[in-house]
């Protein structure tokens, strides 16, 4: 199932819907403006929260927690850096790894798991400048944190570039 995002829920205190492949409301990121850190929450259409998106404060690395039901259930870090490619891990609370790699600013990465492909994050589908679709593969992959570990990514990889 690919789901359509637009770069501009990035603001914080910006609220945005993340539409199915139909353009049915699929996901309702809600950016929590008035608090100390960066968070988002991504909810489901009828409101309840399905994760919660914190930069993570006093982290040696830039670090980014996701959260369901306010217990941790991943930690996003950058994993190493190359020319051409940005790696990221995805440590899950079940000690298991996500492996994230691709060119992140252009939009074109992966999200795997032991080398199977769980998800595709790419502009190459839209037309729309500031558009881009989570293709989620697996029918059993749980479509709210993948979308949480793309919009977390990209928060990450566009603040190491503001940084310099």
């Amino acid at each position: 199932m690919k789901y359509l995002v637009r770069d501009k829920i990035f603001g914080i205190g910006d609220d945005y819907w993340i539409e199915d492949e139909r353009g049915r409301h699929a996901f309702l990121v809600d950016g929590r403006a008035l608090r100390l850190r960066d968070t988002l929450e991504i909810k489901d259409p009828a409101g309840r929260v399905l994760v919660t998106l914190r930069q993570k404060v006093l982290s040696v690395r830039d670090a980014m927690t996701i959260e369901r039901d306010g217990q941790a259930l991943a930690t996003v870090r950058r994993k190493r850096l190359s020319l051409l490619r940005n790696h990221y891990r995805v440590a899950l609370a079940g000690g298991t790894e996500l492996d994230v790699s691709g060119r992140v600013l252009d939009r074109e990465f992966s999200v795997e798991h032991d080398g199977e492909l769980l998800a595709r994050i790419s502009r190459k589908w839209f037309r729309v400048r500031d558009t881009y679709a989570v293709d989620v593969v697996r029918d059993d992959a749980d479509a709210a944190l993948l979308i949480a570990v793309a919009v977390c990514v990209i928060r990450m990889g566009e603040k190491e570039r503001e940084d310099g």
